[in-house]
């Protein structure tokens, strides 16, 4: 048989194979059979030398004729059997049956809260700042009067990335890079991660923190009071007791950190004749650290010094552990889909 004779013989029987082809898997193989690198048509072309250069135009024109109509039939035959399994698919369908309703989605505890911590206090006046979490010593430590020997950098745990550049301790920076591009009055909160080294029951090395801040002319510790007893019973409810006891912080003076009832044994501490697992018996529960802005730190941003102002810092993950009762920091960070879901849509 001459090689025009075979090119034309493969028609046929490929559109045979064609029919008895009933699945997508027995028309694949069809196709590598006919039209693959080592398939018959491929074996055919390997002859195109032994013909003679007058006879070799005709047959390549041929085998192009012969490509395309193999091409154009393998693809009638795709769609044929693909409208074919889609057909079976809609006569197994029984549109009477009810629908399956799509899983809802659930907003992690740390969104909520920090969402509920801005709604409070952007009805209170503040606004939202946000600065980078890759920080310069100066903003995270110096500005903040804590030089390279101050010992409250040991508290600190700080992961540096050199010398001079680290992950931010706190979100105080912000409190920084705010004054520094704004002049007061203002009303700041700063909700963002924050990064230490450290990893246990009650650590993270990222968790998250809600600063704020608020700088004027004869702001006192009575507007600090009145602010964060505000916030404290709109997350906690307004029979929520607060306590301001005497603390240290390097950026405030004088300083001080807020205690809340217990919400469990409603500042009792104890539940019947057992001592309350929140409070360990108190009555209290520390929730926060504040102060008033000490001078130097408003030296370090150029503020005049008539003024005056206030600075608080908040654990959200401490703030939700609190609301929601949840024991184990570290659950937080798990992505355990039985505890997320929790928390409603």
């Amino acid at each position: 048989m001459d090689l025009i004779s075979a090119l034309e013989s493969l028609e046929p029987e490929l559109e045979k194979g064609l029919d008895q082809a009933s699945s997508l898997d027995e028309l694949e193989q069809l196709r590598i059979e006919f039209l693959g690198r080592k398939g018959r048509l491929a074996q055919i072309m390997s002859q195109l030398p032994e013909l003679a250069a007058e006879e070799r135009p005709a047959f390549g024109q041929k085998a192009n004729v012969v490509k395309e109509r193999a091409n154009a039939s393998f693809e009638k035959r795709r769609d044929e059997l693909l409208a074919a399994r889609e057909a079976a698919a809609l006569a197994r369908f029984d549109a009477s049956m009810p629908g399956r309703k799509p899983n809802k989605g659930s907003l992690h505890p740390d969104t909520l809260i920090m969402e509920e911590i801005c709604g409070i206090f952007g009805k209170l006046g503040f606004d939202i700042a946000q600065g980078p979490e890759v920080e310069i010593d100066h903003y995270n430590f110096e500005a903040l009067n804590m030089p390279p020997e101050h010992p409250a950098r040991d508290m600190q745990d700080t992961l540096y990335i050199t010398d001079t550049i680290l992950m931010r301790t706190h979100t105080s920076p912000v409190q920084v890079r705010t004054m520094l591009a704004r002049r007061p009055p203002l009303a700041v909160v700063v909700p963002g991660k924050v990064y230490r080294r450290d990893s246990d029951l009650t650590h993270t090395p990222m968790f998250h923190q809600v600063e704020g801040l608020m700088v004027g002319k004869k702001i006192t510790m009575a507007h600090l009071r009145g602010i964060l007893t505000a916030f404290v019973r709109g997350v906690f409810g307004p029979a929520t007791q607060v306590r301001f006891r005497q603390s240290f912080f390097p950026f405030t003076e004088p300083s001080a950190e807020v205690d809340i009832s217990c919400f469990l044994c409603g500042g009792a501490g104890h539940l019947g004749h057992d001592s309350c697992r929140v409070c360990k018996g108190t009555g209290w529960v520390e929730i926060l650290g504040c102060g008033m802005v000490d001078p130097a730190v408003f030296e370090a941003v150029n503020y005049p010094s008539d003024l005056s102002g206030f600075a608080f810092g908040l654990g959200v993950e401490r703030i939700a552990m609190l609301k929601y009762g949840i024991g184990d920091l570290r659950m937080f960070f798990e992505n355990d889909l039985r505890f997320l879901t929790q928390f409603g849509a």
